[in-house]
């Protein structure tokens, strides 16, 4: 499933919403200036990348997936781009000083994930994850679609928002770990809303046909609603030092 996403990397990097300024300036004040080099994990079409590179550091990033790797290298030519996963990663000697993941940590092997990304930091190193939930603004909008999402699909398992700080606390690995929250609410046009669907892996999985019955089902829930929908949309950073 890491390299579903390659299906549809130019839909991914258009559709995909950014994140926030926040996020970097949240990770400067943990970091307490810039970092010597930054390392971006599942790094995919560089959703993340232009803000790390804000960081005003060298950055690798590490994407497994050919097809995202090549969107990302036209997008950030700057960066160093890594074409492996993080578990076939090797950190340089003496570790790096920032370690990001922007929407990727649940692909990376649970059980081995934190202590991998302390061993590649150096001493006051951090690790940084963060990530988008998405949610919709307007309750009877968001109703018409959960309805419509858990009617074709009930197995699709609903993520605790703090499940990351939940993860890293737990792990143990950390001396000091935090969460910071950021909100936002865009709005989509149904053809952005439609092409973000389709960037989704429960969606990606399924089989043609029920991706259209999905897609027909958002359309017609978008079309009553005057064709748009407004996002909640809720960014999650959490923030782990050595």
């Amino acid at each position: 499933m890491t390299r579903v996403f390659g299906e549809v990397a130019s839909m991914y990097d258009d559709a995909r919403p950014g994140y926030p300024d926040d996020v970097r300036e949240s990770i400067l004040d943990r970091l307490g200036g810039p970092p010597a080099e930054v390392v971006e994990l599942g790094a995919g079409t560089g959703k993340a990348t232009g803000l790390l590179l804000g960081l005003g550091a060298p950055l690798t990033a590490i994407e497994p997936d050919p097809r995202m790797a090549a969107v990302l290298r036209a997008n950030f030519p700057g960066a160093r781009v890594e074409n492996t996963t993080f578990e076939e990663w090797a950190a340089p000697p003496g570790g790096v000083g920032l370690i990001a993941c922007a929407t990727a940590w649940h692909w990376m092997d649970p059980a081995t994930r934190h202590q991998r990304a302390r061993d590649a930091l150096r001493p006051g190193g951090v690790l940084a994850i963060f990530y988008h939930r998405y949610n919709y603004a307007v309750p009877a909008q968001s109703a018409a679609i959960d309805e419509l999402l858990m009617r074709i699909d009930p197995s699709v398992p609903e993520k605790d928002e703090h499940w990351a700080l939940d993860d890293a606390v737990t792990s143990g690995v950390w001396r000091d770990v935090a969460e910071h929250r950021f909100h936002d609410h865009p709005v989509f046009g149904k053809a952005q809303y439609l092409a973000l669907m389709q960037t989704f892996s429960p969606f990606r999985r399924h089989a043609p046909e029920i991706r259209k019955e999905i897609l027909d089902g958002l359309s017609a829930i978008l079309d009553d609603f005057g064709g748009s929908v407004a996002l909640d949309l809720r960014t999650s950073l959490v923030l782990a030092t050595l």
